[in-house]
């Protein structure tokens, strides 16, 4: 019998090598639980001693009644699981209901509940959390009841937001312009209407910030700018970049303040976060947006990475190995360089990213019809000069649009 804790790793999309073999570097015994369309995909198998699978539904969800069978009545009657880690946001609830069922919840060394992990997942739990914390949020409002609705519309200055309460990434959120097209937004996603939430849209530029929290405080913050709003480039198309910001600028330092009064709002005690905020432009305020107890996806792990040295998947991996087995995290050295990145649909099923050699090019993308670089340099300015250059030429050598889903797919 193997003396090596049992972690429980919880996956819907193929993601999270780093972290798997991280793990079992530390000496864990990794499980792997996924859909089972990805049961052949390129898992680091060498650190994985099982991999299950169970069906997915089209909505990403998780078959309950057969993941409490597979894990409690299969997984672990050979194995102790000492701890479980969602890898995606859309694992997190999966994840927190078998904490639940195997009762890996409530000491200072377990991982987080259902109720925990609601105010990283649910749009309105973390939205009310915050606004309780003191974190300026859009004014928003449950959609259970048709006379809180109708005082809304009727007080807060439209257009407004749909948003669906658990999904990401900007999908399924619907902008509404005229108040009295709200009600056929709302009788348009009939029986969910309950999980979903009305806000203020709020014009501006969205920022992110990708964070390191250790025994309730945040250790590592990198605030990053997104080129455009990430719902604009998901519903009219466009090219995705991100970058990191000087560190030394009014915007980090803003954006530093209100995520760490974010996570404390949260109650977030150790682990990785990814958070996003608008900079208002009506009146230069950061608004809190949406969190996720998740590392940062569209290759923004990459981007931190290439800039601090830190690579969150690692990180995050042993943030979960030190608090089962009660020891002390310590970040990493970190090195003070900027990155960015440019990535796009591509028409071509290949594309050619030769004419983009400028030296601080690190890293280009492989993979069918998407075209993608990761810039690194010790200038701010310069990533931000490289990125708005090359977001340009993209739209010109490789941009392909392809509608937003309605819901979404592993």
């Amino acid at each position: 019998m193997s003396e090596r804790p049992t972690m429980l790793c919880i996956s819907t999309y193929e993601k999270g090598q780093a972290f798997l073999r991280e793990a079992a570097r530390l000496g864990c015994d990794v499980v792997l639980l996924t859909a089972e369309k990805l049961r052949d995909a390129d898992w680091p198998w060498d650190a994985l001693v099982e991999l299950q699978t169970i069906p997915v539904t089209e909505a990403l969800e998780w078959q309950q009644p057969e993941q409490i069978r597979v894990i409690a009545d299969g997984i672990a009657r050979r194995r102790k699981i000492a701890r479980v880690v969602a890898l995606d946001e859309f694992d997190l609830e999966a994840a927190a209901l078998v904490r639940e069922h195997l009762r890996l919840v409530g000491g200072a060394r377990d991982g987080m509940g259902q109720t925990a992990t609601r105010l990283f997942r649910d749009k309105l739990a973390m939205r009310t959390g915050a606004k309780a914390g003191g974190v300026a949020v859009p004014e928003f409002t449950g959609v259970f009841n048709d006379a809180d609705v109708a005082a809304f519309v009727g007080s807060v200055e439209g257009p407004w937001l749909l948003k669906p309460r658990w999904s990401a990434s900007a999908i399924g959120i619907k902008k509404i312009e005229r108040a009295e097209d709200v009600w056929g937004a709302l009788d348009s996603v009939g029986e969910n209407r309950t999980l979903h939430l009305l806000e203020r849209f709020v014009p501006g530029e969205i920022f992110h910030v990708e964070g390191v929290t250790w025994g309730g405080e945040v250790v590592f913050a990198a605030p990053h700018q997104y080129g455009q709003p990430p719902m604009q480039t998901m519903h009219e198309g466009g090219i995705f970049t991100t970058r990191a910001l000087d560190g030394r600028s009014e915007d980090a330092a803003g954006l530093r303040a209100i995520h760490k009064d974010l996570l404390k709002a949260l109650g977030m005690r150790a682990g990785v976060t990814h958070s996003e905020f608008i900079k208002a432009k009506a009146d230069g305020r950061f608004y809190f947006l949406e969190t996720a107890a998740r590392v940062g996806g569209a290759f923004i792990a990459d981007v931190v990475e290439f800039a601090t040295g830190l690579n969150p998947w690692v990180e995050w991996a042993r943030i979960e190995v030190a608090a089962m087995r009660g020891e002390v995290y310590a970040l990493p050295e970190l090195r003070e360089d900027y990155a960015g990145s440019v990535i796009s649909l591509a028409r071509q099923e290949r594309p050619d990213m030769s004419a983009y050699d400028d030296p601080e090019v690190v890293y280009r993308l492989d993979k069918h019809h998407h075209a993608g670089l990761i810039v690194r340099s010790g200038e701010a300015e310069r990533v931000r000069e490289l990125v708005e250059q090359y977001g340009r030429r993209f739209v010109g050598d490789f941009y392909a649009r392809m509608d937003a889903p309605d819901k979404p797919t592993s």
